[in-house]
C-alpha cells in the first residue's frame, strides 16, 4: 500500500510552469506505484533488539529484499513475528527461572534465540535450553505433630473480695457551642460555652465490698468559652440631624445641607448599615442666573462583542444630559462644559476562540541514509492560524513519511566462527607416530571469519589459526590419583521425560615423567587424548560415575 499516494501539489503558476508542476506529479505517481508494488511485501524497521527480540522504528511496507539491504534493520512478515535481517546470532542466555516446585525436587531452566534470516546457521542450533535441578523451598517445617495437650488449667485460692476504686471513663467530645456569635462589647461582652462529660463508670466504684471502692476524684464535667467565634453582628443606627449649612450659592435657588452619621451605633461584624440617606437639603432662594451642570454618567452601555476577536477590541459607551440643573434662559446661564458621551474599551472580555489551520507540506526530505531503505519526511505547522483561546487543535497528523530505495546493500561485518577442535597430536618432521611416547609434537586449530558482506569490515584480530605444542596421550595407559568428583552435568535432554545429569569421579593422570615444555623455546606441554588412566579402587563406596535423574522436567516446546 502507497501511503502517500494521495499527495497533491499546490499550483498558482501559469504556463510553462504549469507543466513542470504536472511533470513533477505524475513523476511522483511513478515512484510511488514502484514502491508499493513487492513480490514479498513485509513491514519494515530501522532497528532489532538482539536482547528483546523486538522490532524497533517502523518504516513502513517494502519489498523483504529490500529492507535487509541493512543487517541492521528488523521486519515482520504475514505472521507478526519479528525478525532480524543480520547474521545468524545468538541472544545472550536468559536468567535461570525459579525452581518449578515450590517443594522437592524440581529444575530450573535458562535459554536462548537465535535471531538471523536464517536461525539454523547458528553453531550449535540445538543448543538453545539449559536444565539442572533445584529444590524448592517452601515445604512446610511444622508437619511433626506434638505431643501432650496445648493447655493447663489449675484452680485459684479463695481470696477476700477486694474493693474497686472508681475509674473515669475517656471524656465525651466537645458538645456544639451555645451561639454562633459572641455578642455584646466591653464588659457587657457574653461569650458561648461548650462542655464535656467523663463518668466515674471505668471501673464504677464497688458497693458491696468492704470498704466500699472510692469515687473517682475531679469533676464530671468541663466547660469552654467558645473564644474562636466571630461576634455577632451589630447593626448600625443613625445619629441626629446637623444644623443646616449656609445656603450653595449667592443668588438664585440654592439648597442648604444637613447632614448625620451611622454612628449611634456604627455598623460591625457584618451588621447591616444604616437605611436611608445621610444627608438631607432644604431649598434656599436668591435671584440669579442658573448655570448647567451635567446629570451623572449613565450606566455603561453593552459591549459591542461578547469576546474579542483577533485585530480588533469591542467598545462599549456612555450619556450624560446638561440637566441638573439645565441653564435659565432668563438671566442666561452658562451651558454645561465637556463632552455629553464616552467609549470604553471591553479589555476585560476573554479572547474569542481561535481554531487551528494548517500550513502547506514542506518538501519531503533528503534520503537520510545511503544503503538500504530510508524514511523521508514532510512536516506541516498548524500556525496557519494556531490554536488560540481554547480553539481546536488541527486535526489530521502534521508529519508523513515516504519510502526511499537506494538499491544499495549496505556492508555486513564479519563475525568469527567458534574454534574447531585441536587437530591431532602429531610429530611435526615426519610421519613417526609418537603416541604414548614423551616424544613433543604439535596440533593446530582454525577459524572462519563468516557472513562478511558488501565491503563490510573483517573480524577483528588476524588470528586464524593457533598452534600448540603436545603430548600424544591418546587412550595410553599411565597411574594416576583420584581427585574428587567432577561437577554434575547439565540435565540432558533438556526438556522432557527420561532427562538425566551424570558425573564421575576424576581420576588424576600422572605426568610427571613427562618434561613439562617442549622444544628449543621451552613452551609449555599439552596433554592431547585421554588417556587410560589407572587410579585402583575408587574410595568411599567404589563409585567412578554417577547418574540420577531430572525430576519434574517441563514437557519439550512444540518447535523444538
Amino acid at each position: 500500500m502507497c501511503r502517500n499516494f494521495g499527495k497533491t501539489h499546490s499550483n498558482t503558476n501559469s504556463g510553462s510552469e504549469t507543466s513542470v508542476t504536472h511533470l513533477k506529479y505524475f513523476s511522483y505517481i511513478c515512484i510511488c506505484v514502484c514502491a508499493c508494488v513487492c513480490a514479498e511485501c513485509v513491514q519494515c524497521f530501522a532497528g532489532f533488539d538482539l536482547i528483546q527480540g523486538q522490532c524497533l522504528e517502523e518504516i513502513g511496507e517494502v519489498d523483504e529484499a529490500d529492507c535487509c539491504q541493512n543487517p541492521h534493520y528488523g521486519y515482520k512478515a504475514a505472521d507478526g513475528v519479528c525478525r532480524s535481517c543480520g547474521p545468524p546470532t545468538w541472544s545472550l542466555w536468559s536468567s535461570w527461572s525459579p525452581c518449578n516446585v515450590l517443594c522437592g525436587d524440581g529444575v530450573t531452566q535458562r535459554s536462548r534465540k537465535c535471531y538471523g534470516k536464517d536461525p539454523s546457521q547458528c553453531e550449535n542450533a540445538a543448543d538453545n535450553l539449559q536444565t539442572t535441578p533445584c529444590s524448592g523451598t517452601c515445604c512446610n517445617e511444622c508437619s511433626s505433630a506434638c505431643s501432650g495437650p496445648s493447655e493447663e488449667t489449675g484452680a485459684c485460692p479463695s481470696q477476700a473480695t477486694c474493693p474497686v476504686h472508681g475509674g473515669w471513663t475517656g471524656w465525651s467530645a466537645w458538645s456544639h457551642c451555645s451561639g454562633s456569635c459572641i455578642s455584646g462589647q466591653g464588659a457587657g461582652v457574653v461569650t458561648p460555652q461548650r462542655t464535656r462529660k467523663r463518668t466515674c463508670s471505668n471501673p464504677a466504684p464497688s458497693s458491696d465490698t468492704v470498704p466500699p471502692g472510692n469515687s473517682c476524684p475531679g469533676d464530671s464535667s468541663q466547660k469552654q468559652d467558645c473564644s474562636e467565634l466571630p461576634n455577632c453582628p451589630v447593626d448600625g443606627s443613625w445619629g441626629a440631624w446637623s444644623p443646616a449649612g449656609p445656603c450653595s450659592v449667592s443668588c438664585g435657588t440654592g439648597i442648604k445641607l444637613s447632614n448625620r452619621r451611622c454612628d449611634r451605633p456604627a455598623p460591625k461584624y457584618g451588621g447591616k448599615i444604616c437605611d436611608g440617606p445621610s444627608t438631607q437639603s432644604s431649598v434656599c432662594q436668591s435671584p440669579c442666573p442658573v448655570d448647567g451642570f451635567w446629570s451623572g454618567w449613565s450606566n455603561w452601555g453593552q459591549c459591542s462583542s461578547s469576546c474579542i476577536p483577533q485585530g480588533s477590541v469591542p467598545t462599549r459607551t456612555r450619556q450624560r444630559t446638561c440637566s441638573n440643573p439645565v441653564p435659565s434662559s432668563s438671566p442666561q446661564g452658562a451651558s454645561c462644559q465637556g463632552e455629553d458621551k464616552q467609549t470604553d474599551t471591553c479589555n476585560q472580555l476573554p479572547h474569542c476562540r481561535v481554531n487551528g489551520a494548517w500550513g502547506p507540506w514542506s518538501p519531503y526530505s533528503s534520503c537520510p541514509v545511503t544503503c538500504g531503505v530510508g524514511v523521508q519526511v514532510s512536516v506541516r505547522r498548524c500556525d496557519s492560524p494556531a490554536p488560540q483561546h481554547g480553539g481546536q487543535p488541527c486535526p489530521g497528523d502534521g508529519r508523513r513519511t515516504s519510502i526511499c530505495k537506494t538499491d544499495i546493500p549496505c556492508p555486513v561485518d564479519g563475525v568469527w566462527s567458534e574454534w574447531s577442535e585441536w587437530s591431532q597430536c602429531k610429530y611435526p618432521h615426519s610421519n613417526k607416530s609418537i603416541n604414548c611416547e614423551r616424544i613433543g609434537g604439535s596440533q593446530s586449530r582454525e577459524r572462519r571469519c563468516l557472513h562478511r558482506a558488501a565491503n563490510g569490515n573483517i573480524c577483528s584480530g588476524m588470528e586464524l589459526s593457533q598452534l600448540r605444542v603436545c603430548y600424544d596421550v591418546s587412550r595410553c595407559l599411565v597411574k594416576g590419583t583420584w581427585d574428587g568428583w567432577e561437577s554434575w552435568t547439565l540435565c540432558r535432554p533438556p526438556c522432557g521425560a527420561n532427562s538425566k545429569r551424570v558425573r564421575r569421579r576424576h581420576c588424576k593422570p600422572d605426568y610427571s615423567n613427562y618434561n613439562p615444555t617442549i622444544g628449543r623455546r621451552r613452551e609449555k606441554a599439552t596433554f592431547s587424548g585421554t588417556p587410560l588412566a589407572d587410579c585402583g579402587a575408587a574410595p568411599d563406596s567404589g563409585e567412578k560415575y554417577q547418574r540420577e535423574p531430572c525430576v519434574n522436567v517441563p514437557a519439550c516446546p512444540e518447535n523444538r
